[in-house]
């Protein structure tokens, strides 16, 4: 099956034809930084993390670009609330956005660009568009001109006439009064006292939120680029928008290929501050909930469909992780009892798709993986070829994980290894990895430090034959969640119960 994906723009299902062979530009519209990320972006950010390495995984050379949108009225108003600056929020809720995609295993952005650091491009942008006619000042402010724009509408469907009829008879403000259509949207706003302001020919003010997209792509990627990404919540107006003065503008398609993942729900209704069922990933994960399991609960619905978070939904993630978290340890813990190959670490980057031989079980085994990708990023029917591959290697890694020796044979063994690390590279490509330790915000090396002090301590006191001091610091251990494993030749793993 070749590659494919639902075009929001002609709302078909696609082959993905990129401009340049074997080379993807993406845009991922960024969060605006006044405050903690919350369940909503990570959903997003998760699921174009996905399509970022599969496309890499299948041999593109991607460069990707998401934004930090640094000015806002949202940003303005947490500044004042706190007697700070615009600039000490944007900073601090851009180094926790770090902070939490790198917990989730989000691969860093090729470029992340700012708005407050492309406000030349933004002024040259605007200024096109007002010589050609499709914007124009007001007072301080310079709008878009809706009606200027034949295709205004084509990405949401939304029809300008129809939102006319369905708007007249409404109080109009002093701005509203400024335009020559209501529909019409701000690229510069004039300055309020006390607001931070920049430079402009239309005086000084701050640019409006639609245009710093087109500007940023447009400087970071050219007039048009092969992939658009966001939440469904951008389509109209945010997406809408930037297509209508990007295209104004250069007369060119702003993006090939617009992608949108949908909402999340909390116990059936939509994930809001004002019902009170908001959560941010940092309190997600401060609460014990691994990194892992929160993405691989995303990945378990389509990226397309709404997602929603319930604590069953939550528990049944948690219970189909730890199973694809055992049979990932296989390698790393018990390589050496198993007689494997020592595996080297998986680059921080993307994984790559491997150059090994692979049997006729394990090569079907890659292909419907692939298929399921191809389709949509269909991570759903991904996760079901990962399970297939697990089910033996967990039966092997809880009766390691007990201290028994494999039953099966040396060339049974060999056939699980490559099972192994198909199962790790497939696992890689979804950006799921590993986890030893718990992803809470105590401070994990630290912790394990301890544990293995305290691990030493009782090897020590059943050397002494001190074995009341040994079985009193298995209990101490047990109390905090650790399972001691006592294996041949005195060695002690543990792990979290």
């Amino acid at each position: 099956m070749a590659l494919r994906f639902t075009n929001t723009l002609t709302r078909r299902t696609e082959p993905f034809q990129p401009l340049k062979p074997g080379e993807v530009s993406i845009y991922c519209c960024g969060v605006t930084v006044y405050d903690l990320c919350h369940l909503g972006h990570a959903r997003s950010y998760i699921n174009w993390d996905v399509l970022r390495r599969y496309l890499i995984w299948s041999n593109y050379a991607v460069t990707f670009v998401q934004n930090f949108t640094d000015i806002d009225d949202k940003i303005l108003k947490r500044a004042a609330e706190e007697g700070s600056s615009m600039e000490a929020v944007s900073e601090r809720n851009i180094e926790a956005f770090h902070t939490d995609m790198d917990a989730l295993g989000i691969l860093r952005p090729d470029r992340m660009p700012r708005a407050t650091r492309c406000l030349d491009g933004i002024r040259a942008l605007i200024g096109e568009l007002e010589a050609k006619g499709a914007a124009y000042s007001a007072e301080g402010d310079v709008y878009f001109a809706v009606m200027k724009h034949a295709g205004y509408g084509k990405l949401s469907g939304r029809d300008l006439e129809d939102q006319q009829t369905n708007a007249d008879g409404r109080v109009a403000d002093s701005e509203e009064a400024r335009k020559q259509h209501p529909f019409d949207f701000a690229l510069w706003k004039g300055a309020k006292p006390g607001e931070p302001s920049f430079p402009s020919p239309w005086g000084e003010g701050r640019p409006g939120w639609h245009i710093e997209c087109s500007a940023m792509v447009r400087e970071e990627l050219g007039e048009t680029i092969d992939i658009h990404l966001g939440g469904a919540d951008l389509v109209f107006p945010h997406h809408e928008n930037e297509i209508a003065q990007s295209e104004a503008a250069t007369g060119q398609d702003l993006a090939r290929l617009w992608m949108h993942n949908g909402m999340v729900n909390v116990g059936g209704e939509k994930m809001s501050k004002s019902l009170g069922n908001f959560t941010t990933i940092r309190a997600l994960l401060e609460s014990g909930l691994s990194a892992m399991t929160l993405r691989f609960f995303v990945l378990q619905a389509h990226y397309r469909k709404p997602l929603d978070f319930t604590s069953e939904a939550l528990e049944a993630a948690t219970t189909g992780w730890k199973g694809l978290n055992a049979a990932l340890s296989l390698g790393a813990m018990h390589a050496k009892v198993l007689g494997w190959t020592p595996a080297t670490p998986l680059s921080p980057e993307a994984v790559v798709a491997a150059d090994h031989s692979l049997d006729g079980d394990l090569l079907g085994a890659k292909q419907r993986f692939a298929e399921a990708m191809d389709d949509d990023i269909n991570s759903s029917g991904a996760l079901a070829v990962l399970f297939d591959l697990a089910r033996p290697l967990r039966g092997l890694a809880n009766r390691l994980d007990r201290g028994d020796q494999p039953e099966q044979s040396v060339e049974e063994l060999g056939g699980l290894e490559q099972r192994w690390r198909l199962l790790r590279e497939l696992a890689a490509v979804l950006g799921l990895r590993l986890e030893t330790t718990p992803s809470a915000g105590a401070d994990d090396s630290s912790e394990s430090a301890e544990i293995e002090a305290a691990i030493a301590a009782r090897t020590q006191a059943k050397q002494n034959k001190d074995f009341a001091t040994a079985d009193r610091i298995r209990d101490e251990l047990t109390a905090k969640g650790i399972e001691l494993i006592d294996k041949p030749g005195g060695i002690t793993e543990w792990r979290r119960s």
